[in-house]
């Protein structure tokens, strides 16, 4: 009996694990330190400062594939904030599994991604539903102003950021973050408002905390050496008063030696005058007796 292999349709062999999704698209990380150290700051930044929140997701230069079966459709934000996910090292991001796109995302532009940014990331971030995308021109040559913000509105289209200028801060508001983006100096920094100080990487927060402690340190060595010097002077005046004291008990002990030998000498002196008053007043005594019996 002849046992017939059946093979399965054409069709069925389309899985979707067949399709291959690179984790990288070829292009440089940052063209510039001036683009690659905002691009740090602003990923490390923002993942410490969400690091207790478990379905908080940040990444940057992450590729993103937006259209399922397809791997020429992707993009790599800077950095992005993705909310309500798990927190989890990726090496892609797949928008159909995650089931979500990105909600923030931060451009670090320059001379080559500039137009790109403005135009072509723009239009797809708002077609994918970036609620927030920023930008951010860390050399100032490109961009005016050099930070700029845009959040998406019910039609899918991008309304710009209201700026707020204080002084030489320029402020935007992320309502997804709850922070703020400044430009201070043609510097960008994330700013909590809650705790009114800027966002630290883990690198810096691990040079604050140290430098923190060493400051913590030096203090507490100060006031052991002050304590040390004060328990010294306190023993060296503990000391001088001890002598006094010695000092003063023993010249109280001299004094009354004095007076003790003054008084003796001073009774000695009574009892020899005393026995000198007796002698004479017996010699005259004797005198009179002599005269008497030489009268008879």
């Amino acid at each position: 009996m002849l046992t017939q292999i059946l093979t399965p349709p054409l069709e069925a062999t389309h899985d979707k694990d067949l399709i291959h999704y690179p984790d990288t698209d070829g292009e440089p990380m940052a063209e510039t330190d001036f683009q690659y150290k905002y691009l740090v700051y602003c990923r490390d930044s923002l993942d410490f400062h969400f690091q207790a929140d478990p379905q908080v997701y940040v990444s940057g230069n992450l590729l993103i594939y937006y259209e399922k079966g397809n791997s020429h459709k992707s993009i790599s934000p800077d950095v992005f904030v993705t909310f309500g996910i798990p927190k989890h090292d990726r090496p892609i991001y797949k928008v159909w599994e995650e089931g979500k796109m990105a909600d923030v995302v931060i451009e670090i532009t320059s001379k080559t991604t500039e137009k790109k940014d403005r135009i072509f990331k723009s239009s797809l971030y708002s077609r994918l539903g970036v609620k927030e995308y920023f930008l951010y021109d860390p050399t100032g040559d490109y961009l005016d102003p050099a930070l700029q913000g845009f959040w998406l509105d019910e039609d899918g289209s991008y309304q710009e950021i209201g700026a707020n200028q204080e002084a030489e801060v320029l402020k935007l508001e992320s309502y997804l973050l709850k922070l703020e983006l400044h430009l201070e100096h043609g510097r960008l920094r994330l700013y909590n408002p809650d705790t009114q100080i800027y966002l630290k990487t883990y690198s810096e927060e691990k040079t604050a905390r140290f430098e923190a402690e060493m400051v913590a340190k030096s203090a507490a060595e100060r006031a052991e050496t002050e304590t040390q010097a004060r328990l010294e002077a306190e023993m060296v005046a503990k000391s001088a008063i001890e002598r006094a004291e010695v000092e003063t008990q023993a010249r109280l002990e001299a004094d009354a030696r004095a007076e003790a030998e003054t008084q003796a000498r001073l009774e000695a002196n009574a009892r020899a005058e005393a026995e000198a008053t007796r002698a004479i007043a017996l010699e005259a005594r004797l005198r009179e007796l002599e005269a008497k019996l030489a009268g008879q």
